[in-house]
């Protein structure tokens, strides 16, 4: 099959793209290298994509592009393109999320409705929940405490519009912290691991109680690619969670066996927007999806420290 991959040089985008093509599709993939992952980490996400002859890098922006011209050709859509991040999308810095997260969907949508794709999976996040207690199933309504969480979700309701009047076929799917290899410098996991091998303080918003389902990146891209194909997921709104979930302090406990020695924390308020607890009920991605996250916290966290001590080297980047 002919897959679009848009935000292809992002952390999950560049797993997704190995895997699709592993199982021999032909990927053609989208980035304009923005957000919060430099630059010289982007490229190196897709290093080996590019000397891949199924693959073909457009690196152009979503609302630039002749859409029409370049679903032409597209069998299925993947889209995980978006400015992600909950802290960064307050006040001035919001007007990136609305054109990124909010008219990008819009322009690939419509462009979507005059072509005859087989799908369009559409990449959402936990933070389309807000607060909620217990575990989580997709009949919740949603309530989000962040302008970026409402970018993702009214690229939710965009999909839903345009499935309802044009008949695209959508898939939305839910990610419940993801992390791993490649990981977003910004979010914890790599910030945590970044400063252990720096021996700088660990930064901590609140008093890390909080808690979050966990879910690695391998166990993401099982669900993602579940999708393919699969046409009891069409129309449906999916969450894909992990395998446990943990608080940050219980976190950074394993970071410290990991590394063989204690961190030091720096505790600093707690962030607005962001739920206290997040917990994944994914009984419907098992049931759709046949899906079964496998890799727990603590050999997930092992494999990140492995890699990001591999691209920091143990010094200052």
């Amino acid at each position: 099959m002919n897959i679009l991959v848009t935000g292809a040089a992002g952390f999950i985008g560049s797993h997704l793209c190995e895997r699709l093509l592993k199982e021999g599709h032909r990927v053609v993939g989208v980035d304009t290298f923005i957000g919060p992952t430099p630059l010289s980490l982007k490229r190196e996400n897709i290093k080996s994509l590019l000397t891949h002859s199924h693959f073909q890098l457009i690196e152009n922006h979503l609302m630039n592009l002749d859409l029409q011209e370049l679903l032409s050709k597209i069998d299925v859509v993947y889209h995980l393109a978006a400015i992600p991040g909950v802290r960064a999308s307050w006040g001035t810095d919001f007007d990136p999320y609305v054109t990124n997260n909010i008219l990008a969907t819009q322009r690939l949508l419509e462009a979507c409705k005059d072509t005859s794709i087989k799908q369009l999976i559409y990449a959402s996040t936990s933070s389309a929940y807000g607060e909620m207690d217990g575990k989580v199933s997709e009949d919740k309504t949603p309530q989000p405490l962040s302008p970026y969480g409402i970018t993702k979700l009214a690229g939710e309701h965009l999909c839903h519009v345009y499935s309802k009047y044009y008949g695209v076929p959508t898939t939305i799917l839910r990610f419940f912290t993801v992390f791993g290899p490649r990981q977003r410098p910004d979010m914890a996991f790599h910030r945590f691991i970044k400063q252990i091998l720096l021996d700088e303080p660990i930064s901590v918003f609140g008093d890390g109680t909080q808690t979050r389902d966990f879910t690695y990146i391998s166990d993401c891209i099982d669900g993602v690619t579940a999708v393919l194909n699969n046409k009891k997921a069409i129309g449906e709104t999916i969450n894909i969670g992990g395998k446990e979930r943990a608080s940050v302090l219980e976190v950074i406990e394993i970071l410290e066996k990991i590394a063989g020695k204690k961190a030091k924390i720096h505790y600093s308020p707690t962030v607005i927007g962001e739920p206290k607890h997040t917990w994944a009920d994914i009984s419907k991605a098992s049931q759709l999806l046949a899906y079964t996250p496998a890799v727990s916290l603590t050999d997930g966290l092992q494999n990140e420290w492995n890699h990001l001590l591999y691209v920091y080297g143990g010094n200052k980047p």
